[in-house]
């Protein structure tokens, strides 16, 4: 999961932690919360309860390198 800029709709629930404001869909809420947002040398880091399929490399990976958006 990954962090995007977007503005709220009807759809979406807007919650406000610590002086920021996330904007999630609720039907991601309902799949996949609780959320924990971090903070790393990378950026930030986004983690669920929900379980994320495989990559979308195709067996052609190497060291690792695959990404799942």
């Amino acid at each position: 999961m990954t962090l995007a800029l977007d503005e709220p709709r009807e759809t979406d629930e807007v919650l406000d932690v610590s002086g920021y404001t996330f904007v999630i869909e609720k039907d991601l809420v309902q799949q996949a919360g609780p959320f924990k947002v971090d903070m790393t040398y990378m950026g930030f880091s986004v983690s669920s309860h929900m379980e994320l399929g495989g990559g979308g490399c195709g067996g052609s990976c190497s060291g690792g390198s695959c990404s799942v958006s």
